[in-house]
């Protein structure tokens, strides 16, 4: 088993991140082209669901894991990594044994009384097996996260994602002629297969690494390494261990829940409230398909790097906590802010000037150009997020978070209410909700980073990196209006292209980055070493 270092880790998984977004823009492309909107939009009512039931599950054991792991591995007590992995797993099985039947007994239910359109219930069937594969994988991930070692987890994803691609598009197309609802979940049959195949490579890397691995050895220290007070070497028995997890999960796990919850009533009450708009079902439930289908996976492009960031933060703050190492929290958490800047400013640049090329060229419905357009400033708040919610909960402060995403949530969904209704607004009202939820979420977290450890960032960073998004813009509006190549594609690649490279020229002659940066990238870094 190797142990990568922060930034290492980190560019693993980005890489992984990277390939598996423009893998499932596949998918994102062709569905709309099969079952068109509204069936994409029978296929993401049925998520929210499915999310709020994981977040139960998952929200928090696989970080309590990569925390209480990676304290463990830093003393060299592999005896409790083996309890505290097999504790996590039984708990898992457990509970996720029990959703699945409390969730499949509910599906009647939710489609008579929840949703607006009852062709999601085929959906709600197929996914239901996805409680227990999600499950045990997160705990898999959870371990080797624990031990800084991100490839099991890269090479994982990367299989759901092709495996996920065929199925879903095999599926919908084979069940089309059943009728749209059942085109809609035959693309979530494709979300099942492709999580047994992810589950199956994670479970693969843990059996190889079991073989490799020594017998297992005594803590490095006399003490109980996972004992508060330090002062006992007696085997822990089994109970402790669970309730430690347990604690160490609940608040995680109620942070996310609400985020969870908040993106189920979204759902819920984004359909009624159109409905009062006096907005057709199926004209409600494409719109819905627009917006969580095909806007927002554009907007979220640029968290695959936000996200590997967010996974290798935690135990490389919880490590340095454990250590009460503050200049390396501030150097870290300075590195994840950093580059989620950097790495995101682009995309916004490109989302707002060419949103309507980039729906005519993905989906062929140009009409859901004013939506990017609208969400595409609040990506830098995205970006920004994750990072900011990974330190909080790795320098244990989960319950601010839990507070800071529970304000964000009232907001949203009591504005959802009002301004979703409104028949001037409608799916836009909702969106406008949601970008307000963003940003007060964001904000809330960077200044409770600051309360707690006296965290700051360069403001000259950000002026550097908005001169040279300008900068940037300019020259790519200036190359795509010269229409220098026959088709639109060719144009707008042509325009952006040349954009990143004066955006990429900047930043080094600004100093935001420099040649030790581009040197971790991988492929392109060896010519910087």
């Amino acid at each position: 088993m190797t142990k990568q270092t922060f930034i290492k880790g980190a560019l693993i998984l980005l890489t992984a991140g990277v390939i598996n977004r423009i893998l499932a823009f596949i998918p994102r492309i062709a569905l709309p082209r099969i079952i068109g909107a509204e069936g994409v939009g029978l296929y993401q009512l049925g998520y929210p669901f499915l999310i709020v039931l994981l977040t139960f599950l998952t929200g928090g054991i696989p970080l309590a894991v990569a925390k209480w792991i990676a304290e463990a591995e830093s003393k060299g007590d592999q005896a409790r990594v083996k309890q505290i992995f097999r504790t996590a797993m039984a708990l898992t099985v457990v509970l996720s044994s029990l959703l699945t039947v409390i969730f499949l007994l509910l599906i009647p239910w939710i489609t008579r009384h929840l949703m607006t359109d009852s062709r999601v219930h085929q959906t709600l069937l197929v996914m239901s097996p996805l409680l227990i594969i999600i499950g045990i994988s997160s705990v898999y991930r959870g371990y080797f996260q624990g031990k800084q070692n991100m490839v099991p987890t890269a090479i994982s994803q990367t299989v759901e994602t092709i495996i996920r691609i065929i199925f879903a598009l095999l599926f919908a197309s084979w069940l089309l002629p059943l009728g749209i609802a059942w085109a809609a979940a035959g693309a979530m049959i494709g979300v099942v297969a492709g999580e047994i195949a992810g589950f199956t490579v994670l479970l693969w890397q843990y059996v190889r690494e079991k073989r490799r691995q020594p017998a297992d050895r005594p803590p490095s220290s006399g003490t109980d390494s996972l004992n508060p007070s330090g002062s006992s070497s007696r085997p822990v028995k089994p109970e402790p261990v669970l309730r430690r997890l347990i604690s160490l999960s609940v608040p995680v796990t109620a942070s996310r829940m609400i985020g969870s919850f908040s993106y189920l009533l979204e759902s819920i009450l984004t359909a009624r409230a159109l409905a009062a708009a006096g907005i057709a079902t199926g004209i409600a439930t494409a719109q819905y398909g627009a917006l969580q289908g095909m806007i927002i996976p554009i907007l979220l492009l640029p968290t695959a790097l936000t996200y590997s960031l967010a996974v290798s933060l935690v135990p490389s703050l919880s490590e340095a906590a454990a250590r009460g190492d503050r200049s390396t929290i501030h150097k870290r958490l300075h590195q994840s802010m950093r580059l989620a800047l950097v790495s995101g400013a682009p995309f916004i640049v490109v989302m707002a000037l060419f949103a309507e090329p980039i729906c005519r060229i993905l989906y062929n419905h140009a009409e859901i150009a004013p939506m990017l357009k609208w969400m595409a400033p609040i990506g830098l708040f995205i970006y920004l997020q994750a990072p900011l919610q990974a330190a909080l909960q790795a320098l244990d402060k989960p319950s601010t978070a839990l507070m800071n995403t529970f304000i964000g949530a009232v907001v949203k969904l009591l504005l959802i209410v009002k301004l979703a209704s409104d028949p001037d607004l409608g799916i836009y009202g909702a969106l406008i909700a949601i970008n307000i939820n963003i940003v007060l979420v964001t904000v809330l977290h960077w200044i409770s980073v600051m309360r707690f450890i006296g965290f700051r960032m360069h403001m000259l960073d950000f002026v550097k990196v908005g001169a040279a998004m300008v900068i940037m813009g300019a020259v790519s509006l200036w190359m795509m209006n010269r229409q220098a190549l026959p088709a639109l594609w060719q144009n707008m690649s042509l325009a952006c292209l040349i954009g990143l490279v004066i955006y990429m020229f900047l930043m080094v002659r600004l100093r935001i980055i420099d040649r030790h940066d581009i040197a971790r990238i991988p492929l392109v870094g060896k010519w910087f070493q």
